[in-house]
């Protein structure tokens, strides 16, 4: 088990955001900063549209990423979490050329492979159950020349499917990535997205914001595959580790996030099960959130 108390030394978010650096990489970002009472510049993260920016801001100034967007209600991707994830992955495999990634459910930001393509030159292939999720991939992709050519879409036609449908006799691939959607029903989903809506209600309020003037508008977006599935992330990744017993010769390093440590214990039997070689969980902490990455090879 391999602890960090904060974000992975690499990670460019390490410390507060500059604004006045952001705006001048993304100058639209200037209509959506405030001041709290303590004089700090920040933005209101209880704001769809608000926190949307700030994503595009980022990945313009730190990933040169531009055109970046996603259809409205579709889940905004905390982008200094999903770097965190990626730069763990380059720990692990410490590898001094350029890998190829298999990401699983690249939703319609394609955050991981937009980010692992520009910080360490990865080439990925990404898949989605959502021909509408990977139509936003595409535009974000094309509006990216530099990134064209380093990342291919692919559409799974078995929603209960992770691998099978997906890798081809000819691939090979370094490492797999995957957030999965971790809540099992409907209900689930909308418990947690309440949850962390007060706890962001509570930060903002210690942080100095009028409780006026944050919106009732949750920026906790997704829609049904990317929050939920039948049986929660417990049937999702039980799935994944029974299917990449079928493809130990095309992966060489499986990866997932994990976001209930409970499901720990029961992953990593049925790993043994599976008779798993290289098994490690890395944990994340982004603020108050707190998730794992589970890898393993066959």
């Amino acid at each position: 088990m391999s602890n960090s108390k904060g974000l992975h030394p690499r990670n460019f978010h390490n410390k507060r955001y500059d604004f006045e650096a952001l705006t001048k990489s993304y100058p639209k970002l200037s209509e959506h900063i405030i001041t709290n009472k303590y004089n700090d510049k920040t933005i209101n993260f209880s704001d769809s549209i608000s926190v949307q920016v700030l994503n595009q801001a980022l990945l313009a100034h730190f990933y040169f990423i531009k055109n970046w967007s996603i259809p409205k209600g579709h889940l905004c991707p905390p982008i200094p979490g999903r770097a965190d994830y990626i730069h763990y992955l380059a720990d692990i495999t410490s590898a001094t050329e350029p890998l190829m990634g298999l990401d699983i459910g690249t939703g319609t930001g394609c955050i991981y492979p937009l980010l692992g393509a520009s910080l360490y030159n990865y080439s990925f292939v990404a898949t989605d159950i959502s021909p509408e999720s990977l139509e936003s991939s595409k535009i974000i992709i094309e509006s990216n020349d530099h990134l064209k050519h380093k990342i291919t879409l692919r559409l799974q036609i078995d929603p209960k499917a992770i691998f099978k449908n997906i890798i081809k006799d000819d691939d090979l691939f370094d490492f797999t990535i995957c957030n999965p959607p971790f809540h099992s029903s409907h209900e689930e989903a909308l418990i947690g997205a309440n949850k962390k809506r007060i706890n962001l209600l509570k930060n903002k309020l210690k942080k100095g914001h009028e409780i006026n003037s944050l919106k009732r508008e949750s920026n906790f977006g997704g829609v049904f595959h990317e929050l939920w599935c039948p049986g929660g992330e417990l049937e999702f990744i039980g799935t994944m580790i029974s299917e990449s017993v079928l493809y130990k010769k095309k992966v060489k390093l499986f990866t997932t996030l994990v976001s209930k440590k409970a499901n720990l214990d029961v992953f990593i039997l049925k790993l043994n099960d599976v008779k798993a070689k290289n098994v490690r969980t890395i944990e994340m902490q982004h603020g108050q959130k707190i998730s794992h990455i589970l890898t393993w090879s066959i």
